[in-house]
């Protein structure tokens, strides 16, 4: 998701991926049965479709973590990935995940993403980011409290510090102006296009 910088920067420890997941798992499990296909901030994803884009990232970190690379991959995790069960099957994606960042050097390893290598601790915040911005997506979709963790906002606030408009990637609308004392969340939403209301 996070745009490719410079892969050898310095990283802050103790990305808070397990918190990140957990608040994203929190909200899938408030989705009613009628509210799969409700739309989301992100305009070419309904609720089901965010939760599958997500899962299919959690489904990647084990396989990348152990050496693979996209090719090799292939298209195992294109399509849906939640079936019949969707809540169920991102909690087993989920799980696998945390799983594979658990193993000691998990961090240290280098992963072969699409647009080159890069650490684990690089493709660990990356995903950290995703969860927390698509966290505020599907609570804004379901209706449910959109109001994120400090110390998610804080962290991926600081991912995003220093980017600039991240609109030309694609993956977000021009970011919005706020003002200079505007709240955290406030600020990290407006910079990836999206207007905090709550």
């Amino acid at each position: 998701m996070a745009q490719r910088r410079q892969h050898q920067r310095a990283t802050r420890p103790g990305t808070p991926y397990p918190e990140a997941l957990a608040a994203f798992t929190e909200r899938v499990r408030l989705v009613t049965p009628g509210q799969w296909d409700s739309p989301t901030p992100c305009a070419d994803w309904s609720v089901r479709e965010l939760v599958n884009h997500l899962a299919g990232e959690q489904l990647w970190a084990p396989e990348l973590l152990m050496g693979a690379t996209i090719s090799e991959v292939g298209t195992r995790f294109d399509g849906d990935v939640l079936g019949d069960d969707p809540v169920g099957a991102w909690t087993d994606a989920a799980d696998a995940a945390r799983q594979a960042w658990e193993v000691p050097g998990a961090t240290e390893l280098t992963v072969h993403l699409s647009f080159g290598d890069v650490s684990g601790q690089y493709y660990l915040d990356q995903l950290t980011t995703d969860l927390v911005i698509h966290s505020w997506d599907l609570a804004e979709g379901i209706g449910a409290r959109t109001r994120l963790p400090a110390e998610l906002v804080d962290f991926a606030l600081g991912e995003f510090t220093g980017y600039g408009d991240l609109s030309g990637s694609g993956l977000f609308d021009p970011p919005l102006p706020v003002p200079e004392d505007a709240a955290p969340q406030t600020r990290l939403l407006a910079l990836t296009g999206r207007r905090d209301g709550g």
